[in-house]
């Protein structure tokens, strides 16, 4: 049994240890070592107490970044992080957090201050039924009935949240708890759990795997998440160096196996995933991130072989073939016990080899020839090849975004596991620079002078931009990259924005995908003490990024331009959505030009709501149908149209009501296409 760390004497000669310090010993004895936060009424003397047992307190600014970082430390470390937040708002600030640790998987302890006992019902300060909203989120959400428990509900809520599959855990402390004394003979410190007990998987279950992967003409593995959380990279290294097969890493089961190896066939993806006849998940689940292994991305007669650690998990969305439920890193084991008893390799030189090969080498032209273009303002595959350049092979990358995002995790490489961190399962924006903290402050502690490299869209850097005073207090030499293309998913040039602000407000016609033009968020981080650059060309970003990776004293935020209309390169798998509008929303199907574009006119035809054309040449609105807007536009667009070489570019969104702009490379005007009304596709 623990001893308290804390005691005082009172006058009685009993000694006393308050609430708070119950909580930080309790903490400290479950080797809780990070905690996030935003202290307040009734928890600053939490934080506080903590921080004389040795626990690292960081003071985020906002309570949904506090939660992302300490998700963040569970799934890095394997022990949560701890977020405390003040009651009512604190808390339900936090509970974003607490649902992207819940659907990811990842151990996290919330601890929320709550109203008085005895003001309960009462309309008490900030009173809000915390217990009870937490549940949803949570493992295991729970009050202490009395100080003196509060040691074994913390037990409860760390083992909760480690075993099994991992997740969050809520625990709520009443204010009137926080500072009163207690006897310390009275509090029983429970001692630290047990690391997870290892579950393996039945016998006769992975010889059936092994048998089915024997006879398979296509095989395929896909890395999850799941996998790099159990620390099963060693084991997956050496089934996919021993049998020779090609894997697929999900984004954040990237580096498991490194990028670079010979086997990885991410440069394929959707032809791997569309015809493989036997795909083996390794802590991947069949979600929307893997189209939930269902046709037509998948052969129909694919079979399955699921290793996840959830029971639940098995055999959902497709009936896999065989069902391995255990630690990923146990039944990985065990399968190459199997290889090694009767040895196998799939044959390097087969037809499946071949095909993917031949898909990944006209991809990553394709890719290579987009990052080559020298044309201003650069594109994606230009900025993210210069960063893949110049960029640590050890270094933590984070990122988030739409566009930057999908299109830098195909470009920048991880080479170890739990080395990128992204928007994941839930695709949460707003989680980079609380996970970017995490890993600096774990960095910093565990591998010293391990950078961290933090990659956003400038829509997703203003979820949590103000972290960045965070990063300058605790000195965390992270390097931001802000991509910015002025807006979400795209937006406009600064000409284009004030050609648009003629026809009226802003509120009325500036598309909702819009931000402001050329927006200096760099000067963010020069406000607090950090270092900032305005790059607009390729020799600015080498030059910045070099100067940033090279020093290791400050945190830099390098603001990146790039063209507002860039998107990513055609992609196979676009033919196979099943959206009746996203072709129409991409602006990618849509032929207002008579020639010369590689587009199709037909995708205005399934529109019947009312249509709004206006463009700065006719300078009015015009009421019209699909026909009379294709009509419209390439009469508006004809002598534009005779200089393009490239197809028409545009907005690709998820909502109606867009002003939606029609904007070349040689176009100096935009035209826009507005659509009112209720979705009545056919």
């Amino acid at each position: 049994m623990a001893e308290s760390a804390f005691a005082e004497r009172s006058d009685g000669g009993e000694e006393k240890v308050s609430g708070a310090e119950v909580i930080a010993q309790a903490l400290k004895t479950q080797d809780v070592e990070y905690v996030f936060g935003i202290v307040g009424i009734p928890v600053t003397e939490i934080a506080v107490a903590a921080q004389k047992l040795g626990i690292r307190y960081v003071g985020m600014r906002n309570e949904q970044a506090a939660c992302y970082a300490a998700s963040a430390v569970g799934y890095l470390t394997g022990r949560p992080g701890v977020c405390l937040v003040v009651s009512g708002p604190g808390l339900i600030h936090a509970l974003g957090g607490m649902a992207n640790a819940n659907v990811n998987c990842w151990p996290l302890i919330v601890i929320g201050g709550s109203s008085e006992r005895r003001q309960e019902t009462m309309g008490a300060f900030q009173e809000f039924p915390q217990v009870e909203a937490c549940r949803l989120y949570c493992k295991f959400s729970a009050r202490p009935s009395s100080i003196e428990t509060i040691p074994s509900i913390i037990e409860k809520a760390v083992r909760s949240s480690i075993y099994g599959r991992p997740g969050p855990c809520y625990v709520d402390i009443p204010a009137d708890f926080v500072n009163f004394q207690v006897n310390v003979n009275s509090i029983k410190y429970v001692e630290c759990c047990l690391p997870p007990p290892v579950s393996m998987a039945e016998t006769s279950a992975v010889y059936m795997a092994a048998s089915v992967l024997r006879n398979a003409k296509r095989p395929l593995l896909i890395i999850g998440k799941g996998a790099a959380y159990s620390r099963a990279e060693e084991a997956i290294r050496k089934l996919v160096g021993q049998c020779k097969l090609p894997f697929l890493p999900t984004p954040m089961g990237k580096g498991v196996v490194p990028d670079n190896h010979p086997n990885c066939v991410s440069a394929a993806r959707s032809r791997a995933l569309q015809f493989a006849d036997v795909i083996v998940l390794f802590g991947a689940r069949l979600n929307w991130i893997l189209h939930f292994g269902l046709p037509p991305r998948y052969q129909p007669d694919v079979k399955f072989i699921q290793i996840d650690i959830c029971a639940e998990e098995l055999g959902n969305n497709v009936k896999p073939a065989v069902s391995l439920l255990g630690d990923i890193n146990a039944v990985t084991k065990q399968l190459l016990e199997q290889f090694d008893k009767t040895p196998w390799q799939y044959p390097p030189e087969s037809s499946w080899w071949q095909t993917l090969r031949e898909k990944m080498e006209s991809n990553e032209a394709a890719s290579k020839e987009l990052a080559s273009q020298k044309s201003l303002p650069m594109n994606y595959y230009t900025v993210f090849y210069q960063v893949q350049e110049q960029l640590p092979r050890d270094c933590f990358v984070v990122s988030e975004g739409a566009n930057t995002m999908d299109i830098g995790r195909t470009v920048i490489q991880n080479y170890l596991p739990r080395h990128r961190l992204d928007a994941g399962t839930f695709g949460t924006m707003g989680v980079g620079l609380g996970f970017a903290i995490a890993a600096a402050i774990v960095a910093r502690d565990r591998n010293p002078g391990k950078r961290v490299i933090c990659v956003e869209g400038d829509s997703a850097f203003g979820f949590s931009g103000m972290e960045v005073e965070t990063i300058c207090r605790y000195n965390l030499p992270i390097v931001l990259l802000v991509v910015n293309n002025n807006g979400i998913y795209q937006g406009f040039d600064a000409d284009s924005w004030k050609e648009m602000l003629k026809f009226g407000d802003a509120t009325e016609v500036a598309p909702p995908v819009c931000l402001l033009p050329n927006s200096h968020y760099e000067q963010v981080m020069t406000a607090f003490g950090g270092k900032g650059y305005f790059v607009q060309t390729p020799e600015e970003l080498q030059k910045s990024l070099r100067e940033s990776l090279a020093d290791t004293t400050k945190p830099s935020l390098i603001n990146i331009m790039i063209e507002p209309q860039a998107t990513r390169k055609a992609q196979e798998e676009q033919k196979m959505t099943k959206s009746p509008y996203k072709e129409f929303l991409s602006l990618q199907g849509l032929n207002v030009f008579p020639e010369g574009c590689n587009v199709r006119e037909e995708s205005l035809a399934f529109l019947s709501w009312p249509l709004c054309l206006w463009t700065p040449a006719i300078k009015e609105r015009i009421a019209c149908n699909a026909e009379e807007a294709t009509r419209i536009l390439r009469s508006c667009l004809k002598l534009e149209a005779e200089q393009r070489t490239s197809q028409c570019m545009g907005f690709g969104i998820g909502s109606l009501g867009l002003e939606a702009p029609f904007r070349g490379p040689s176009m100096s005007k935009p035209v826009f296409l507005t659509w009112k009304g209720g979705c009545n596709t056919r």
